[in-house]
């Protein structure tokens, strides 16, 4: 026995008749025309099925008398606005629907789920103790009227068990069989939203290319995280053909930091290169497990068709696409969680050709690699005995683990050692004492290959995260010794300490240290540290002809003139160096104009610095430059 409330002309219940579904059908509405013209058009061919006029907030009908109560639009027509008047209104509709409903029986009601009506609905029935669920029975990818996806609400009425019971709230999108629980009305609300939104996404994207980068993450079924990160770039410049309108790039695990990949300029040129009109670039997540390329691909081909572009001709074949026709290594080594720096991992990544890299990951900011380190084959032990004939040779395809110490991963840090230059006069530099202060250890790279090509200078880092420490000794290669000590402290202290008991003792001091404040456009340093007054207190503790640098990362314009304002105003000599592709710029600033040298100049010294660092049985990699990083400064 069925009652469609609201029934008004539509041919729902007629359909459901002549299909044989249901035959016991009352239909009511407070439209005595609409129940005429009903009654009419179904008396003589529909004779089981009934068309009354009555008001459904005051029914006529005896308690529990139907199985099943019908709404096709009527809440969303009720439902217009949360005025007091209006939610009342509802409070009794949905007493009346519970009245006349069985116990075990359902009330369905379709509806477009605009926020307010959906959550109403929900907050009513689960505090009734009904099982709520919502269904998704239409997209935007149906060939019909609305952009926007149509949903089932279907509450199972239960008896009310005094005092708390659990909510049972459960979504059941159109592409899954088995309906998800989800653990509150809120979190039910925000499903259903993100399945609007991307509806409008979908049906925006097949009408008109997009001016912006778009994207999206698709997230597993049952963990509810993110598994794929898409963005699609349109490329105007692209001549369109039957072959190249839409493709489909798979980014190689690990790689999705790099700028090609991580930026929107990168994915443009990406885009423009690959020769599409349409490119969907596919990021994978670390904490996913994936089948290879076809199992992706298996996976994706029918979601991403729905971010097709306008005029995609039926059944085209999209190709899939990547760097080697894989989909990359990506091996998490170690993860944790630190009190100061949140959840990170330390995870081994293939690079582009057979190099192997392991990076440091804060996953409060999981697209940025904080440290970076090449891999390579472990060195044996001297008067280690070879294998036996017997023993099983390594595989060639064993990827390597002993951390590069020699290798300087980071562009940034290549400028920052290029910047010690600046210090001394004819004299080599490795040979000649130094005193260096590095703020900020990641996983170590920067102050060993300083201890390390620089066989006199003593190197003292400081790290406020004792967590770090242990990340960059265990899994960077990191180590102390009588030039290398690493001090447990804020820096904001450390510094002022030493302003106040041991001034002018340092040849240099490095600034390379994150902010956990993602809510400032400055990720690099936290602001405190390109404050005036402790600007001020790093000079007192560098030597007159010392360099003070600084690894600045700043996308805030205004944020940033400040900041160099403040730094003009405690070191009179300041060069700046952009890192290309990058948001880094490292500043080298000195207390001193005596010391001013243009940059022709500096990419001399670099040169001869780079001569004196490349000393037999040292590995050296040419990728190093250091003159063309210093060529390239400029004088602010």
């Amino acid at each position: 026995q069925v009652l469609v409330v609201g029934c008004g002309n539509s041919e729902l219940s007629e359909q459901l008749y002549d299909v044989g579904m249901c035959e016991d059908i009352v239909n009511i509405d407070i439209s005595d025309a609409v129940i005429r013209q009903m009654q009419e058009r179904s008396g003589s061919k529909r004779p089981k099925m009934s068309y009354l006029l009555m008001d459904m907030l005051q029914m006529d009908f005896p308690d529990a008398h139907f199985q099943v109560v019908l709404d096709k639009g009527t809440l969303d027509a009720v439902l217009t606005d949360e005025e007091e008047a209006t939610l009342a209104k509802v409070d009794k509709m949905f007493a009346e629907i519970s009245r006349v409903l069985q116990v075990g029986g359902r009330y369905l009601c379709v509806s477009l789920a605009q926020a307010h009506v959906l959550k109403k609905a929900v907050e009513y029935f689960s505090q009734e103790g009904w099982v709520v669920r919502v269904h998704q029975v239409a997209g935007s990818g149906d060939k019909q009227q609305f952009v926007l996806p149509v949903f089932v609400y279907v509450m199972t009425k239960f008896r009310k068990i005094p005092g708390s019971a659990p909510q049972i709230l459960e979504i059941c999108p159109e592409e899954q069989d088995k309906p998800t629980r989800v653990e509150s009305a809120e979190r039910l609300v925000a499903a259903v939203k993100d399945r609007q939104h991307y509806a409008l996404l979908c049906s925006q994207l097949s009408k008109t290319p997009c001016g912006e980068q778009v994207s999206l993450d698709l997230c597993d079924k049952e963990s509810g995280r993110p598994r794929y990160t898409l963005h699609v770039v349109d490329s105007p410049s692209v001549k369109p053909s039957r072959d190249n309108r839409f493709a489909i790039f798979i980014i190689p695990q690990g790689r999705e930091t790099e700028w090609l990949f991580g930026t929107e300029e990168g994915r443009r040129q990406l885009a423009a290169s690959a020769g599409f009109g349409r490119l969907v670039t596919v990021a994978l997540h670390r904490e996913q497990h994936y089948e290879g390329m076809a199992g992706i691909q298996a996976e994706l081909s029918g979601k991403v068709m729905e971010l097709a572009p306008p005029g995609l001709p039926a059944r085209q074949q999209v190709p899939f696409l990547s760097v080697g026709g894989d989909i990359g290594v990506r091996t998490v080594q170690h993860c944790d969680t630190s009190p100061l720096s949140g959840e990170y991992v330390v995870e081994d990544v293939k690079g582009d050709g057979t190099s192997y890299f392991r990076r440091l990951i804060f996953l409060s900011n999981r697209n940025v690699v904080q440290s970076e380190a090449r891999l390579t084959a472990p060195v044996p032990l001297s008067g280690q005995k070879k294998r036996r004939k017997d023993k099983k040779k390594p595989s060639p395809a064993e990827p390597p683990t002993a951390v590069d110490k020699s290798y300087l991963c980071c562009e940034h840090h290549r400028a920052m050692v290029a910047g010690l230059c600046l210090l001394g006069g004819p004299n080599p530099l490795p040979g000649i004492p130094l005193a260096v202060l590095v703020v900020g250890l990641g996983g170590g790279s920067l102050p060993l290959f300083i201890h390390d090509y620089f066989w006199q200078a003593r190197v003292a880092v400081v790290e406020i995260d004792p967590s770090m420490l242990e990340v960059a000794t265990r899994w960077f290669g990191f180590s102390q010794g009588d030039r290398m000590r690493v001090h447990v402290s804020d820096g904001l202290d450390y510094v002022a300490k030493l302003a106040a008991e041991a001034p002018a003792q340092y040849d240099a001091i490095m600034f390379d240290v994150d902010s956990k404040d993602l809510t400032v456009g400055m990720s690099c340093p936290p602001p405190a540290f390109v404050e005036k007054p402790f600007l001020q207190k790093v000079k007192t503790v560098l030597k007159p002809e010392g360099v003070f640098v600084l690894n600045l990362v700043c996308r805030d314009v205004q944020l940033k003139e400040s900041v160099l304002a403040a730094l003009r105003e405690v070191f009179p000599l300041l060069y700046a160096r952009r890192i290309e592709g990058e948001v880094n710029e490292i500043l080298f600033c000195q207390p001193s104009l005596q010391g001013r040298r243009d940059p022709s100049e500096l990419g001399a010294r670099a040169r001869a610095l780079e001569g004196d660092l490349r000393q037999p049985g040292r590995p050296w990699d040419s990728s190093y430059a250091l003159a063309d990083m210093l060529q390239a400064v400029k004088i602010l």
